[in-house]
């Protein structure tokens, strides 16, 4: 059973029994687990934010490859195209 699941059983124990401090204790589990959730979820973004970032960078660095340095500038003296094939 997870923390916010507890809280809620405490909060409704203390709503049954007439304590007020299991009830609020109840609350303050349920706050507590919400607020671990939003800091577990941040770091998920976080860590995808990373990610697609690092991707980015590996698409442009293998553009650039693909490319070569003068970005598919022809060869004016031979009249190829230095880009390659394209698909």
């Amino acid at each position: 059973m997870d923390d916010k699941a507890k809280g809620k059983a405490k909060e409704a124990w203390g709503a049954l029994t007439g304590d007020e401090a299991k009830k609020e204790e109840g609350r303050a589990q349920q706050r507590k687990a919400d607020a671990q959730e939003q800091a577990a979820q941040k770091e998920r973004t976080s860590q995808a934010k990373k990610e697609a970032r690092k991707a980015e960078r590996e698409r442009d660095r293998q553009k650039v490859k693909d490319e070569g340095l003068l970005g598919g500038v022809t060869d004016s003296l031979s009249g190829r195209d230095r880009r390659g094939p394209r698909s």
